[in-house]
Formats: structure tokens, sequence, C-alpha cells
């Protein structure tokens, strides 16, 4: 392969994970708008059902009608052989041939009517039913998405703490080294003050009782008054 070629395969396979990246990105917002196309499919596939319902009742009223046609004519035949008049007891057959031939017809009619309610009973059901499953799986995708969410930002939140937390020693460290230096740079100045005023010969004088101001204990005080 040459280099061009597989320099294009790269590029093509960036693109399609740059691709893959967005959608997954927006999954959930294009599973939301999947389900509420679904929906306006089932309302008009309940709407298409509310039409052959309503066909289908009024055909089977019509294949009623067509048998009731028929039962009273089949008996006015009847009555009129019963009087002798053959004539008329044929053309009530007629009738009811007639009437037969179009109470098939709608009979045929209804049969399909009926079949195309029950199929769609039966694929609206269906399809309902994995509605409410899909509308199930993305409530809890999206429950654990918001469970994730707030994980990670919890997790973004204690690095931070513990990143914030380790600056904060450093500091406080170089605070109190910087203290320190001077509290002794201090140290030292007075030092170097008490030696180059002479203060500092005087106080060890004091302190070894050679100079008045040395300090007196007790005995020294009662020694001194019983000497006068």
């Amino acid at each position: 392969m040459s280099v061009w070629k597989k320099l294009f395969t790269a590029i093509k396979g960036g693109a399609n994970e740059a691709a893959e990246s967005v959608a997954d990105s927006q999954a959930l917002r294009i599973l939301d708008q999947e389900i509420r196309e679904a929906k306006q499919e089932l309302r008009r596939s309940d709407e298409a059902l509310v039409t052959i319902v309503a066909k289908r009742k009024m055909s089977n009223q019509k294949v009623d009608a067509f048998n009731n046609g028929i039962a009273e004519y089949e008996g006015h035949a009847r009555g009129a052989m019963e009087k002798g008049q053959q004539e008329l007891a044929l053309e009530c057959a007629q009738k009811v041939a007639t009437l037969r031939n179009e109470q098939q017809a709608e009979q045929t009619y209804l049969d399909q009517f009926v079949a195309s309610e029950q199929s769609m009973r039966t694929n609206i059901a269906q399809a309902k039913d994995k509605l409410r499953q899909l509308e199930q799986q993305v409530d809890v995708v999206k429950a654990n998405e918001a469970v994730q969410k707030a994980q990670s930002a919890v997790s973004a939140t204690n690095v931070g703490a513990n990143a914030k937390m380790h600056t904060a020693v450093e500091s406080l460290d170089r605070i109190k080294q910087r203290q320190a230096e001077k509290s002794a740079q201090l140290e030292a100045a007075a030092e170097m003050a008490e030696e180059q005023s002479g203060s500092s010969l005087d106080k060890k004088l004091a302190e070894a009782g050679i100079t008045p101001g040395a300090k007196s204990s007790a005995e020294d005080e009662l020694a001194r008054i019983l000497g006068k």
C-alpha cells in the first residue's frame, strides 16, 4: 500500500471515529426523537384502525340487513305459494337470489375488514409493547448517564481538591520557612546591636554579680539589712 493510500485510509478512519463520537454524544437525543416519531406513527395507526373498525361495523350492518331481507322474501315466497300465486312466489324467489348475491359480496368485504382489523390490532399492540420497552431502556440509560456524570464530577472535584490541598500544604511550608528565616535574621540583628552598644557586656557582668545591676537574692538582701 502506498503512502498516499495509507494516509487516505487513516483520514477516513479518523473521520469515521469522529462521526461515531458525535453520534454517541447525541445518542439519547436521537433516541428521544425516534421515540417521538414512533409515537406519531402509532397515533396514525390508531386512526387507521378506527377507520377499519367503522367500515367493518357498517359492512356488518349491511350483511345483517341482507340476511333480514332474504329471510323476509323467503317468507313472502312461501306465503305466495300457499295462496297458489306461483308467479308472485317466483318474483320473491328472484328477489331472494339478488339479495343473496349482494349479501355474499358484502360478506367478502366484511371478512376482509375483520381480518385487517385483527391484524392491525395485533401489530399495533406489539409496536406499543416494543415502544414501552424502548422507553424503559432509555430511562435506564438516562439514569445511568446522570449517575456517571455525577461520579465524574465528584471524581474531578476530588482530584482538584487534592491538588489544591497539596498546593496549600506546600505554600504553608514555604511560609513557615520564611518566618523561621525572618526570626533568625531578627535574632542575629539584635545580637549584633547589643554587641555594638556594649549592652551585651553589661548584661554578662550583671548576671555574674560583678556590677550593681546584678540581681540580688533574698539571702543577699537579708545580709545587707543585718550589716546595717
